[in-house]
């Protein structure tokens, strides 16, 4: 505690360029990023796949993939200056100070004073951000959505159903992040300078309790779980829990084909008690010795501790965030270089020292892509121990072809930003050897199939 005090007075000094530093560390961040993606824009340019994907991938699909890898490195990079644009303006204008005022004026003019505190304060201003902000990102997200996507066949939502989930996710922000929000003040205001140990433990009770909750109360408002039908998939992958001893509760089909063409399939739930999610589009696309073998590599994450060991490490970073910001949260200079200096409210110093901490999260999310990669690799190398190594690389084919996904990377980019090896790499570590063509591409009458945020 001694040394957390003594580097509190240490960053706490008058005049320090708090906003230089934040702004230079912002624009930083995104010149190195955009710096990234053009060196990963000139292996989107090339003609040919790599080597090990030339029996696979006909001309026509790669031509397909470098299009959509252009389209969405375009996007990308209009986006982010979108954002970054967005962030350096908010900066300027001093939005923060002037929206904490703003907000604090209705509170005093509308309530009683009994619910003028922090607390209350809080709530509003956090609210009123996040609806601007939401709605400042409604160009790009509705670009990404029904233009890039819907022009390389991925989309799937009609404009009211993507309005329909944004509601329901504004109303579940209102729902959990209203309590959640008020007992994270709470915790900081009543428990003293170690407040981040106290913080620390309630995310960890939240964490288990949303894992819990999910399947129950959040994921039914946007999907339908059905029971996967008797037949050859579910006695196979049945036999595979049984084979490596996985509590599987129950075994599901969930309907992502209503909103696009994006397939995994996953498990979720307590240690002694799990369920199988595959999407509906991943049974379509894949004959089901290959669905058993993709869920082989997610069950080979489970047995290797990979999800406990995830978990351990977020928790950690998450007692090390926490106890920085005890650092950070009577820091008067860095208040004030943003134009705080009557108040000091817990939510603007947390917002603040994230900013200020984005360098060190940098090389966090480095560090962690590099660690995920690896458990990639051991769990593929599970799956190939088991006895579906050449299910496997035939199921990572078809995705790979039907998903229109970037054949190659730029080997920085790829460190950066990658959580998975690319495929070249997977079929390597794999020993993949093709004896005949996987397959031939999409057909002309059929939709393609897209990967979700978590890969196989």
């Amino acid at each position: 505690m001694d040394i957390l005090q003594r580097l509190a007075r240490f960053l706490d000094r008058p005049q320090f360029p708090w906003k230089s530093l934040i702004v230079g560390f912002s624009v930083g961040q995104y010149l190195f990023e955009g710096f990234l993606s053009l060196r990963q824009y000139r292996i989107l340019q090339q003609t040919k796949p790599p080597k090990v994907l030339e029996s696979e991938i006909s001309q026509d699909v790669f031509d397909k993939s470098q299009a959509y890898g252009r389209a969405k490195a375009q996007f990308g990079l209009v986006s982010s200056l979108y954002s970054q644009a967005q962030s350096i303006g908010f900066i300027y204008y001093d939005v923060l100070p002037k929206l904490w005022a703003v907000t604090g004026s209705w509170l005093t003019r509308y309530l009683p004073a009994q619910y003028t505190g922090e607390i209350v304060h809080t709530l509003a201003f956090f609210f009123v951000l996040h609806i601007a902000t939401t709605i400042l990102n409604l160009p790009p997200s509705y670009y990404g959505t029904f233009v890039l996507e819907e022009k390389f066949g991925f989309n799937k939502q009609t404009v009211k159903l993507w309005m329909t989930d944004m509601i329901k996710g504004q109303a579940l922000m209102v729902v959990f992040g209203v309590p959640l929000l008020s007992a994270f003040l709470a915790i900081v205001q009543k428990t003293g300078s170690g407040f981040f140990y106290y913080l620390w433990l309630f995310t960890v009770v939240v964490s288990v309790f949303m894992i819990s909750i999910y399947p129950i109360a959040i994921l039914p408002l946007f999907n339908k779980l059905s029971p996967l039908e008797e037949g050859a998939l579910k006695t196979g992958v049945e036999g595979l829990a049984r084979r490596l001893e996985f509590p599987l509760k129950e075994l599901h089909v969930i309907d992502g084909s209503k909103r696009s063409a994006h397939s995994n399939a996953y498990f979720y739930g307590l240690p002694w008690k799990k369920h199988i999610v595959i999407y509906d589009t991943l049974i379509e696309k894949s004959e089901p010795e290959e669905v058993v073998a993709v869920l082989s590599h997610e069950l080979g994450h489970w047995s290797l501790s990979h999800t406990t060991k995830l978990f351990g490490i977020s928790q950690f970073h998450t007692l090390y965030i926490f106890t920085l910001f005890s650092v950070f949260i009577n820091n008067r200079s860095l208040y004030q270089a943003f134009g705080f200096h009557d108040e000091f409210p817990i939510i603007i110093g947390f917002i603040l020292f994230s900013d200020a901490l984005a360098p060190m999260d940098t090389v966090v999310k480095l560090l962690m892509n590099i660690l995920s990669r690896k458990f990639e690799f051991e769990a593929d190398e599970f799956a190939v121990k088991l006895g579906y190594s050449k299910e496997l690389a035939k199921s990572l084919i078809k995705l790979q072809i039907q998903n229109l996904s970037t054949m190659d990377a730029d080997w920085l980019y790829a460190s950066y930003h990658f959580s998975h090896p690319i495929l070249p790499e997977r079929l390597g570590a794999l020993g993949w050897i093709s004896d005949e063509k996987v397959a031939n591409g999409v057909a002309d009458d059929e939709k393609p199939l897209k990967a979700a945020d978590r890969e196989l």
